[in-house]
């Protein structure tokens, strides 16, 4: 049976981060999201937990030398929710990145709870 995510934006901030790269990371970043959308189980290269939190992932952009992440979480199982994205500079997450993410997380459900 084949796979089909659906990957859905919570606020703005996803968006703000793919309209200000170059088109070259844009098609990475439709490409990879293809991967996650359609492929069951998806490489730890494209998609990996970020350990130490609370069912936040990172989405893995790679473009020549430059090397771009996006978090995100599951909601359901096959809904992938997209919270901010940053261009990776160091060998460790940006701890001010991590912490917008997770409250992103917790504002997405909230508000899904208040439905």
């Amino acid at each position: 049976m084949k796979t089909e995510r659906k990957i859905i934006f919570h606020k703005h901030y996803f968006l703000e981060f793919y309209l200000n790269q170059k088109l070259k990371v844009q098609e990475k970043i439709e490409y990879t999201f293809k991967i996650i959308r359609t492929v069951d189980k998806v490489p730890k290269k494209f998609l990996d937990h970020i350990t130490g939190t609370d069912g936040i992932y990172e989405i893995r952009v790679a473009v020549g030398n430059d090397i771009f992440r996006i978090f995100c979480c599951f909601d359901k199982g096959n809904l992938v929710v997209l919270f901010n994205g940053f261009q990776k500079k160091t060998q460790k997450t940006p701890k001010q990145d991590l912490e917008i993410a997770e409250k992103l997380k917790k504002e997405y459900f909230e508000s899904k709870n208040k439905k």
